[in-house]
């Protein structure tokens, strides 16, 4: 709690619980969730936050690069707290979120700097399809 505080301050927020609770929730999931469902998980220890809290908390760690937002198509945004340029996995059957850890597949950006005439200031790279688990789920429920 004290390094999420000290790197609160660094980046010039005042701290509160509300933002330590916010930053250490996505710090240890792998879940990327959007922010009712960081709402949702919150409520119960921090009672006073509410969900408007959890979006302006939000728009400030992306803005200061503590986070990172992702559009996967749904109606909301997910949030990663890995900030370093990663690819991410979709399940279109079960909505799951993850990370795909690639050399090859990070940072394209400057991989292919000569050949685009653009500065780049984002790069997200999903790829769509369907999980392990829906896969296994789909081969145990279609008749032998």
């Amino acid at each position: 709690m004290k390094e999420t505080a000290q790197l609160l301050r660094e980046k010039g927020l005042k701290v509160t619980p509300q933002r330590i609770a916010v930053y250490n929730m996505l710090l240890h999931t792998h879940e990327h969730p959007n922010a009712e469902t960081i709402y949702r998980t919150l409520e119960v220890t921090n009672p006073t936050m509410s969900l408007a809290t959890v979006y302006k908390t939000l728009d400030y760690f992306k803005h200061l690069g503590l986070v990172q937002e992702l559009n996967v198509g749904e109606a909301s945004s997910r949030y990663d707290a890995t900030v370093k340029c990663h690819p991410h996995t979709v399940c279109t059957c079960c909505g799951a979120v993850a990370d795909l850890y690639c050399d090859a597949l990070t940072n394209l950006h400057e991989k292919y700097a000569d050949q685009l005439d653009f500065d780049v200031t984002c790069e997200q790279l999903i790829f769509y399809g369907t999980c392990s688990a829906c896969r296994s789920k789909e081969t145990e429920e279609s008749p032998a």
